[in-house]
């Protein structure tokens, strides 16, 4: 009985481990019409494997984008139209980067490490709404793990297996 006790709070202790070992954010809220720089928190690699790429898809709305760079990585800018025009530092802008892609890292299965992107938040965009950055891990041998998911109407990102990183966007402040 104890055997079976310790096997079934050893097992549960792994899974909410597991369930906890998203991809986050670090600062999950940030004011409309601000400049944010977006920690994505990289907790581990798949299932043993090394990541040895990270793909961020940039949420619409969040522009002018900016991707730090890693040593040991390369850096990759997709850059494509905006469905809105947005204004950076008073020129209308319509494209821009829509995905960054960090490739040929190796981020160990037991290791942790963050990616960077900053840019601004529209001031067009709704207070109490969220953005999601779509993120892929790409592993050898085909290994992914894909938090991509965002919640459907009633349902919260902690009903998701593979949840997007999100960013709740607050009423615009007075400077920018």
């Amino acid at each position: 009985m104890l055997k079976q006790f310790v096997t079934t709070a050893a097992l549960l202790a792994v899974s909410a481990t597991a369930a906890l070992a998203h991809v986050t954010l670090e600062t999950r809220e940030a004011p409309m019409g601000s400049t944010y720089k977006a920690v994505l928190r990289v907790p581990h690699g798949c299932e043993g494997q090394p990541t040895n790429v990270v793909r961020v898809r940039i949420p619409e709305g969040f522009f002018a984008v900016k991707p730090m760079p890693k040593a040991g990585w390369t850096l990759e800018k997709i850059v494509g139209a905006y469905e809105n025009t947005y204004v950076n530092h008073g020129t209308e802008v319509s494209e821009g980067v829509k995905e960054v892609v960090w490739s040929g890292g190796n981020l160990l299965d037991d290791e942790y490490d963050e990616f960077v992107v900053r840019g601004s938040l529209a001031d067009s965009l709704t207070a109490g709404s969220t953005l999601y950055f779509a993120v892929v891990q790409e592993c050898p041998e085909g290994l992914a793990e894909r938090w991509i998911e965002t919640p459907a109407e009633g349902q919260s990102t902690g009903d998701l297996e593979m949840p997007a990183p999100s960013l709740k966007l607050l009423e615009k402040t007075g400077g920018h």
